[in-house]
């Protein structure tokens, strides 16, 4: 069985074999994964992988309402917790998007329903041939990068943006030769 070179630890086969790529259009998830790629910047995507358990406990299982009451207090609960990624940066971020996430779902009725237009609602289906011709960012990941940040969010650079994007499957770039390619597309 062929898949994407990048997948060689268990951990990162069982994420790109069962959800890598896959559309996803609940909100919750999409806020997990929004919150997720920017903890990842500047690490590996394994690291985030490793400590998401502990992320879904100290975010509140990604609910995006509650994060987006945190307190200096719980900010403070946050940096000390050896489970996530203790950037003060990065945790405010995760605050300041949730806040702004949930403006978006007030004014469009879901994320999903803002994020996915970015693509026109069906995934971008490339035809990678090798992992070099990947690209780290799009049009798309752009322009959603500058809405998101025009929006009041952070950690949402174009690069950051495509990973999730990827990870969501608004693209599927799993390689042509990957068995997940044609699921992921069906």
């Amino acid at each position: 069985m062929s898949r994407c070179p990048w997948a060689t630890s268990a951990l990162m086969i069982a994420y790109h074999d069962e959800e890598w790529g896959v559309p996803q259009h609940d909100d919750r998830t999409l806020f997990e994964f929004l919150i997720l790629e920017s903890a990842q910047a500047g690490l590996s995507w394994e690291t985030i992988l490793k400590k998401r358990e502990h992320y879904r406990l100290a975010f509140d299982d990604f609910d995006a309402a509650a994060v987006a009451q945190y307190s200096e207090q719980k900010i403070a609960e946050l940096l000390q917790n050896p489970g996530i990624v203790r950037n003060q940066r990065k945790i405010r971020a995760a605050i300041q998007n949730a806040r702004a996430y949930c403006r978006i779902q007030q004014e469009f009725g879901s994320f999903d329903a803002f994020v996915w237009k970015f693509v026109g609602r069906k995934p971008i289906r490339n035809r990678w041939r090798t992992i070099q011709e990947i690209p780290a960012f799009s049009p798309e990941s752009n322009q959603l990068s500058k809405e998101l940040q025009k929006r009041g969010f952070s950690f949402v650079g174009p690069t950051i943006c495509y990973a999730f994007m990827q990870a969501v499957g608004m693209v599927n770039d799993h390689l042509i030769t990957c068995f997940r390619y044609d699921e992921v597309n069906k």
